[in-house]
């Protein structure tokens, strides 16, 4: 059978109904299309990790007993059979981070932009940083410098119901926003953000995780130590599934807690290049190379090979 008819079969078997009414249901399902985006970077990732030679296990989901409070992860990974076992968890970047940082203003951009120009590859760390930010916005974001300050429509309502006594530039752009509707701003914004992440676009994690009486979390993060590494998939802001790794020790702690990650941590910036092409610059946590990565773990925190639960389902169900 060919590759549609495969897929044909599968979806017949599977969800007893034709291809139309999968692909259908599929579209309108944002959290179905999530979860097989999931499936799908996990798969990439092990088939990556096996191209430059690691034996690869997937860890399983329904642990018999308490879960090891070390193996909260996807896979497990050794470099060869005389090598230690370690744990690898796999991730995703924020969807809507350049909107939660409200990066379609102008002074919000600037300050991003500002706070990590040490890693920007057109910024020349020799000369003053902010003329060379504001020229590059003004030549990359054309009228994004004096372009009204925009506000979310909950933001606008929250504030005209309290009106300041005093006149600022804030009141001013939200009474030239309240007349609009929530679809109004909600497009505004939209459009905005498309013309600057046409030109920039952030990547940021995500990292949350459940906090229950069965794991040893004090805050809705992972620990440092539930793993050895983790891999980020940058698919949704790069133009194909591209894994970023780093080792969770040479992350920033939580304030809260310093066992604890962060939930974000900006991991550097996608530039869209005039001939098409996409410029990664990255913090110097984060790794293009995993062997490189691999070379900073400790011996001493490998898994103890009594301890491992592998998943030997099949990945992949041929029919």
């Amino acid at each position: 059978m060919n590759i549609f008819q495969r897929i044909e079969a599968f979806v017949t078997k599977t969800f007893k109904t034709t291809l139309e009414v999968f692909l259908e249901a599929l579209k309108l399902s944002p959290n179905a299309q999530g979860y097989v985006s999931g499936s799908i970077t996990e798969l990439l990732l092990k088939k990556k990790l096996e191209e430059l030679g690691y034996e690869v296990k997937r860890i399983r989901e329904k642990w018999e007993g308490k879960k090891h409070p070390r193996h909260h992860g996807d896979f497990y990974f050794r470099k060869n059979t005389q090598s230690p076992w370690y744990v690898l968890e796999s991730k995703g970047v924020k969807s809507n981070t350049e909107d939660w940082n409200k990066l379609y203003n102008y002074p919000r951009l600037m300050k991003m932009l500002f706070d990590y120009h040490e890693i920007i590859h057109w910024i020349n760390q020799n000369e003053k940083i902010e003329p060379q930010i504001e020229k590059w916005i003004n030549e990359n974001l054309p009228g994004l410098k004096d372009a009204p300050i925009l506000y979310s429509y909950e933001e606008i309502q929250g504030y005209l119901k309290n009106l300041p006594k005093r006149q600022t530039d804030k009141l001013f752009a939200m009474k030239l926003l309240a007349s609009k509707s929530r679809e109004e701003i909600d497009k505004m914004i939209d459009d905005r953000l498309a013309f600057v992440m046409s030109k920039v676009m952030v990547l940021d994690t995500h990292f949350v995780s459940g906090t229950s009486n069965t794991n040893d979390r004090t805050q809705a993060t992972p620990r440092k130590d539930e793993f050895n590494l983790i891999s980020v998939d940058i698919v949704l802001r790069y133009n194909e599934h591209k894994f970023l790794f780093a080792n969770p020790k040479h992350l920033e702690s939580s304030g809260k807690d310093p066992n604890h990650l962060q939930q974000n941590y900006i991991m550097g910036f996608v530039f869209p290049q005039a001939d098409g092409s996409l410029k990664l610059d990255l913090t110097d946590e984060w790794y293009e190379d995993f062997n490189e990565v691999y070379e900073t773990l400790d011996p001493n925190d490998a898994v103890n090979e009594e301890d491992m639960q592998i998943d030997n389902r099949n990945i992949i169900i041929d029919n």
